[in-house]
């Protein structure tokens, strides 16, 4: 199923769900694409869909489920809260329609793992942020890694630390009950990131803690209000790549923050040191061994300038295969039938091996031993640099 525009040319009908501030992010990306068309958006807020459908060409408002039950739609964005997230992604293949959904997955590995097998069984396709790996900033990297910069790879780091989202958020208690907290919020960023680099994990031991059993919003209507806090607000952990590699990493909510670089990658000739995966781009450095000052690397890879949504685009094939920016087929005016890739480089497997990773972590904290993982996935192409007027054609 396909719409047309602009002489004919094919287009993918969206549908979002889930109108909250990441849409915005979103819409900057998709709502002017001549690959896609934003046909339908819906949230729990009536209000809401109708101020956003507005905003956009031929658009309608919907409830959720008008949405998940429409026969016009190609693919579901699905920006729900995370709780949310399997239930609609399910829904969405019930009905046969491509879905690509914010991080994490699911809150839980078996509620990921029945959504991809749900997928699988129904030949739809599914993709998952985070897409940011996918900009100039961590594929520069990674081409550092396959081009040898740095030799074998045997390490890596991870960090990101905060003193916790209640000082800004209106309505933080989400980040402190199952499926929040810094594993799951921040830890798909880093640790998509970590595979990309260094392939796919097979085993984890981790540790973690919860320094407070409440909180205090700091902002907004509710600033004073208690929470309670029913996650572990500190998680750290070893992973064993199915190379031979060991990656180290550090999720918290109980900390100030951090002057490190947000991931490094070492091997036996050179480090690099790779800027923050929340973000698409950022300097990357490396270290050769011996030298006395890191030197910054141009960018060599990935999608210049890309905003949130670039893995939707990825996911949005023509009938030859050509994805966006590739210089074939439909998505540069030709005469190819758009389909949905069976993922893109921003997967649904690729977001459940990276599931299992947090899960594993959390798991073997809690029984003291270490995890082995039952996935594995196929590291995606690295994305030639893009250049943002190429991407956007």
């Amino acid at each position: 199923m396909t719409g047309a525009r602009d002489g004919g040319r094919p287009v993918a009908r969206l549908g979002l769900v889930g109108l909250g501030v990441i849409s915005e992010q979103y819409l900057a990306t998709l709502r002017d694409h001549p690959a896609v068309a934003v046909v339908a958006v819906a949230d729990l807020r009536a209000d809401r869909a109708a101020e956003v459908a507005a905003s956009l060409p031929s658009c309608r408002a919907c409830t959720p489920e008008e949405l998940l039950a429409a026969d016009d739609l190609d693919l579901v964005v699905n920006l729900t809260v995370p709780a949310a997230h399997a239930d609609i992604a399910r829904a969405a293949i019930a009905a046969g329609t491509a879905v690509f959904g914010e991080k994490p997955l699911a809150t839980t590995f078996a509620d990921a793992a029945l959504v991809m097998a749900e997928a699988r069984a129904a030949g739809v396709a599914v993709g998952s942020a985070p897409d940011t790996v996918l900009g100039t900033g961590v594929q520069t990297a990674r081409a550092a890694v396959e081009a040898g910069l740095i030799g074998m790879p045997t390490a890596a780091s991870a960090t990101w630390v905060s003193p916790g989202h209640e000082r800004w958020h209106p309505n933080p208690d989400f980040y402190y009950l199952a499926g929040g907290g810094p594993l799951f919020d921040m830890g798909p960023y880093y640790l998509t990131s970590l595979v990309h680099l260094l392939g796919p994990v097979v085993s984890v031991v981790g540790e973690a803690s919860r320094g407070r059993g409440h909180r205090v919003i700091g902002a907004g209507p509710r600033a004073g209000e208690r929470i309670p806090v029913e996650i572990d607000t500190h998680v750290t952990g070893v992973l064993r790549h199915a190379s031979g590699a060991l990656s180290t990493v550090a999720f918290s909510f109980d900390a100030a923050g951090s002057a490190g670089s947000p991931i490094e990658v070492h091997g036996e000739t050179g480090s690099l040191a790779v800027p923050d995966p929340n973000y698409f781009d950022g300097t990357v450095r490396h270290l050769r061994a011996g030298a006395d000052a890191w030197e910054e690397l141009p960018a060599s890879a990935g999608y210049v300038a890309a905003g949130r949504g670039i893995g939707v685009l990825d996911m949005i094939r023509d009938a030859t295969g050509s994805r966006p920016g590739s210089g074939s087929g439909a998505a540069d005016g030709g005469s190819g039938a758009a389909i949905v890739a069976p993922g893109g480089r921003a997967s649904g497997e690729m977001a459940l091996h990276v599931t299992e990773i947090m899960t594993a972590l959390s798991a073997s904290a809690e029984h003291g031993r270490r995890g082995m993982l039952d996935t594995t996935v196929v590291v995606p192409p690295l994305v030639p640099l893009t250049p943002e007027e190429v991407w956007r054609r």
